[in-house]
C-alpha cells in the first residue's frame, strides 16, 4: 500500500459530496454546488508547514551535525478540521480509487473545528452543515 504525503504548506481535503440544502429547504444538485466559489471539506491530512530557516543552525559549526538547517512553522490547519477553502485554488486528484483536493493552506478561508466545551453538548461540523 502507497503511502501519500502532504509537502509544504498544502492541506488534503475530501470534498464534501452530493446535494447540498439551502435555508428555505430546497435540495440543490451537486452541479449546482460546485460552481460555488467557495467549497468546504474535511481535511485528511497536512503538510510539515511553512518552510523557515533554522536560527540555531551555524554552517561554521560543523560538529553540531544534528542541527538541520531548515524549519517548519506549523499550519493553523488541523487533520479532522472541516475547512471552507476557496475552489478556484484547490487541485483535483484521485488516489486509490477516491477523489480528493489539494488545497495551499493561504487558499482557506475559515476552519470549523469540534471542540466540546465544558458543560456543553458536542456539535459535530456535519450536524451544523446541515442546517444550511
Amino acid at each position: 500500500m502507497s503511502t501519500l504525503l502532504v509537502v509544504g504548506d498544502r492541506v488534503l481535503i475530501q470534498p464534501r459530496q452530493g446535494e447540498q440544502k439551502t435555508d428555505s429547504g430546497l435540495l440543490l444538485p451537486a452541479t449546482v454546488s460546485a460552481q460555488e466559489e467557495v467549497k468546504g471539506g474535511r481535511i485528511i491530512k497536512t503538510g510539515p508547514g511553512y518552510l523557515t530557516p533554522n536560527p540555531e543552525y551555524s554552517e561554521s559549526e560543523t560538529w553540531k551535525q544534528t542541527e538541520r538547517p531548515i524549519r517548519y512553522l506549523p499550519l493553523q490547519a488541523e487533520v479532522g478540521d472541516y475547512a471552507f477553502f476557496l475552489r478556484e485554488k484547490a487541485t483535483e486528484i484521485r488516489f486509490e480509487g477516491t477523489d480528493y483536493l489539494i488545497v495551499p493552506h493561504a487558499a482557506i478561508l475559515a476552519l470549523v473545528r469540534d471542540t466540546p466545551e465544558e458543560g456543553r453538548s458536542e456539535t459535530t461540523v456535519d450536524e451544523l452543515l446541515d442546517g444550511e
